[in-house]
């Protein structure tokens, strides 16, 4: 993946100087243009297309921020509530990422994300301990960070 995006700053730059013009649109013409061949060359590359990883993680980090969003009003309708009804817990949340950037990244996106919280990651790294200020169905919560955050963080890793 890095050789394929040196690969496309070396195209970009060669048309600037194939063009003898040094401006900004230039060198996003021959970025794009770099783009093209290199998607064309793509089955004389031991990795996949590099462009699939970069959509990975700009999903991911989308992905991101609407769930911070999300978050943020549910707290805040907590706290707005005359009276406090929720629900804390703490639940097991299996996981199938497996490299400790992986499992760090889940982590900190869940923390990251207001109302949780990862408290402890299990020895063997497969289960981490989630605590949540408003829990009314475990399930749901896993189900929930399994089919986002996880799943996003494997389009990213593999």
């Amino acid at each position: 993946m890095a050789f394929q995006i040196l690969l496309n700053f070396f195209l970009a730059f060669l048309w600037m100087f194939l063009q003898v013009s040094f401006s900004s649109s230039t060198f996003i013409i021959g970025y794009l243009i770099g783009l093209i061949l290199i998607y064309g060359m793509r089955r004389f590359f031991k990795t996949e297309f590099y462009m699939r990883r970069v959509w990975a993680v700009l999903y991911l980090t989308l992905l991101f921020f609407k769930e911070l969003i999300l978050a943020n009003i549910d707290v805040l309708k907590v706290i707005l509530k005359p009276k406090l009804d929720i629900q804390p817990g703490i639940f097991a949340l299996p996981t199938e990422l497996k490299s400790d950037w992986e499992i760090t990244l889940l982590a900190n996106l869940i923390t990251l994300t207001p109302g949780t919280l990862v408290i402890d990651i299990s020895d063997d790294n497969k289960v981490l301990y989630v605590h949540a200020i408003d829990l009314p169905d475990v399930q749901d919560a896993i189900d929930g960070i399994k089919n986002s955050f996880e799943k996003a963080i494997m389009e990213v890793s593999r």
